[in-house]
């Protein structure tokens, strides 16, 4: 048992690190996945954002939550788009071959989506600094608030993991996480919910998107969190697992 253990930790270790390899020799990918929110960001605080009514002074401070799960969002894509590639080169069929964990390839990829998505959070985060963030939180709430996006990030990695092992091209295997980058405008993230007509406020304030920045803005601030934490983490664990189940169920007919 500790053998196979051993093994399944080692393999998975070989895999994110030749994942890792790709995202590395072709960093554009993690610049053009900070590249949109960015200018997103850009363009809410610098030219929309004095026509906005949030109740603060510091839009930024009440944009930065939405901003980084946009750029989540948008970061798995390339998930689904690797996982693609590498069933449609062979690789999944060529790997089952040598002995190797089966499950190996896949949490590579899934390991390599949380990485790359970190470190386009920590970039935005530092240009967001630069515009003005600032936060009184204290460590347990900045580790609260990573929970939240590494949750998030597993979440809708499973998700694209589902497409990236489904899809019939390789448009298809991306074009899933359209509607969840758009997502958060029909939501509390650039404007509150209060300003919507009441059929946009009833779904914007019942979808996963409102609850999971409104958890973030206020850890973030310093306020207290209520229920939105405990419904951020409900739609995040319910997702995951939803995804997860579809994800494998997936994987086991590509691999049979």
């Amino acid at each position: 048992m500790e053998t196979a253990k051993g093994h399944f930790f080692t393999d998975i270790s070989v895999m994110l690190g030749r994942s890792m390899r790709h995202i590395f020799r072709s960093l554009d990918t993690i610049i053009t996945v900070c590249l949109t929110p960015i200018a997103m960001m850009l363009l809410f605080v610098y030219v929309l954002g004095g026509a906005i009514q949030t109740g603060t002074d510091n839009y930024v401070n009440y944009l930065l939550p939405g901003i980084l799960l946009m750029a989540i969002a948008s970061g798995i894509a390339y998930t689904a788009y690797r996982l693609f590639t590498d069933v449609q080169r062979g690789i999944f069929e060529r790997f089952h071959t040598m002995p190797i964990s089966r499950s190996a390839l896949l949490w590579g990829h899934v390991l390599t989506s949380m990485v790359s998505n970190a470190i386009t959070v920590i970039v935005i985060l530092l240009v967001a600094l630069v515009m003005g963030f600032r936060s009184s939180a204290g460590v347990l709430p900045w580790l609260a608030v990573a929970g939240i996006l590494a949750l998030f990030t597993l979440a809708l990695t499973w998700v694209a993991v589902i497409s990236g092992l489904s899809a019939k091209t390789m448009e298809g295997a991306s074009a899933f996480s359209y509607p969840l980058i758009f997502l958060p405008f029909i939501s509390s993230a650039f404007v509150p919910t209060e300003s919507m007509p009441s059929a946009v406020r009833a779904f914007a304030e019942n979808q996963p998107v409102t609850s999971i920045v409104n958890a973030m803005r206020a850890l973030l601030s310093g306020q207290p969190v209520g229920n939105d934490i405990w419904a951020a983490l409900a739609w995040c664990l319910g997702i995951m697992v939803v995804a997860y189940l579809f994800a494998m169920r997936a994987y086991r007919r590509k691999a049979a």
